[in-house]
């Protein structure tokens, strides 16, 4: 697929406009949810190490800001296009009210393989991506935050230019910062860990067994797929599938499941999760088999965590799905199409401005930090984040039994209400 951005931001319009007008919207009052406030395409030039000029493009998009500042990250990839970061930054309005936060959505990013510079060039590029934003953000206009191939580090350069021109200081303008310049204790793990809150109240509602242990394979063994791994294991959930860009590793033994640990331990040594089947503290492939990155999609799991990348379930694969519950962690990872066909099937979804909502509500926890100059400690963090997700869930779970609708139009129907009674 040539921009996958597209297909991203025409369904989440088309969904706005379905769930609005059934709420009983106006064209006009719909139109404000999908036309974003502001979008801004500029260059990035930088100089590279041998002394040449580089420019890329850049953007940052301002989606909606009724409900307050635009909150949302910034990535870095070769891929990135003006659709995908609206269509982000769209998805980032929805997720901050579903989550009830007072924010509204933003996004940005840089069309470039950062893989591909080096350190000193990253850096000059994130500073003159910053120096474009300068008039653009701040503390209480647009807070951005790390994204796809940004980190800690990458929001100091940025902040650091950012005060620079501003002549100000405002830690609060950047989030996901080091704890050492600002950032918050728990960010980290927020996004995972908010994951398994929601998973553990679908559980709660369907069983009546919170701790019901159940077979779990994840699609993407990242920083978000990793936490979600250790917090479900911790709730006694066997892991027994993972995947990164190089593979996948299986175990049948669904009685033990994946030494989560173990597994990344292996996979800094050898690089990729593909040969670490790790089990009781010992790593050994015959324990298991490597699989492709397709097949982890389809195994016969309780549960799906796709925890990559967009539209990884489609019209291709959606029919060889055998899992009964998907938890949408990564933004966007199911078509339209195929979330209408597994929801007619009966497969729950959680929908990912829901199930990943962790990440920007720690990242709202921790501009509050900054605004007030006191940090609290991890336990408080995650308590916070803990109350939040639950009452999240709840407010989404209650609404679908209400209109007898799945979990995404659910969510759906609580933020569009939320945000445009603001305006009513």
């Amino acid at each position: 697929m040539e921009n996958p951005g597209k297909e991203m931001l025409a369904s989440a319009q088309n969904l706005i406009k379905e769930t609005a007008t059934k709420l009983g919207y106006s064209k006009s009052e719909i139109d404000r949810l999908i036309v974003p406030d502001m979008a801004y395409e500029f260059s990035v030039p930088f100089e590279k190490d041998d002394g040449s000029l580089a420019v890329l493009t850049g953007y940052r998009i301002q989606h909606n800001n009724f409900r307050g500042p635009y909150k949302g990250g910034i990535r870095f990839h070769q891929d990135t296009s003006r659709e995908e970061v609206q269509a982000l930054s769209t998805l980032m309005s929805i997720k901050c009210a579903v989550a009830d936060i007072p924010m509204g959505g933003g996004k940005g990013g840089i069309r470039v393989n950062p893989k591909e510079l080096s350190e000193s060039e990253l850096r000059r590029m994130s500073k003159s991506f910053a120096r474009k934003l300068a008039y653009l953000i701040g503390e209480n206009v647009d807070i951005p935050a790390p994204d796809v191939n940004t980190n800690g580090k990458i929001m100091q350069w940025m902040l650091e230019e950012y005060e620079a021109i501003r002549k100000i200081k405002s830690p609060a303008t950047f989030t996901g910062k080091s704890i050492i310049h600002g950032g918050s204790l728990g960010r980290t793990e927020a996004t995972g860990f908010g994951g398994v809150i929601a998973l553990q109240e679908l559980i709660m509602r369907l069983s009546d067994q919170k701790q019901k242990e159940l077979s779990i394979a994840i699609y993407g063994f990242g920083n978000v797929g990793y936490y979600f791994a250790e917090a479900a294991a911790e709730k006694g959930h066997k892991i027994v599938a993972v995947s990164d860009s190089k593979g996948a590793i299986f175990t049948e033994d669904l009685s033990k499941g994946l030494d989560i640990p173990m597994v990344l331990k292996c996979k800094k040594e050898k690089g990729t999760v593909s040969g670490c089947c790790c089990i009781d503290g010992e790593c050994d492939l015959s324990k298991g088999k490597k699989i492709t990155n397709d097949q982890i999609l389809e195994l016969p799991v309780d549960i799906l965590v796709p925890a990559a990348l967009e539209n990884v379930i489609n019209e291709k694969n959606m029919r060889n799905i055998k899992a009964k519950i998907i938890v949408e962690m990564a933004n966007g990872p199911i078509t339209e199409a195929a979330r209408k066909y597994l929801t007619s099937k009966q497969v729950i979804i959680v929908p990912d401005v829901l199930a990943n909502a962790g990440g920007v509500i720690v990242s709202y926890l921790e501009w509050v930090q900054c605004k007030q100059g006191y940090w609290w400690s991890k336990e408080d963090v995650l308590e916070k984040l803990d109350t939040i997700m639950i009452k999240a869930f709840a407010d989404v779970w209650n609404q679908q039994k209400i209109h007898e609708s799945d979990l995404k139009t659910a969510a759906f129907e609580v933020a569009i209400s939320r945000i445009l009674s603001v305006i009513k």
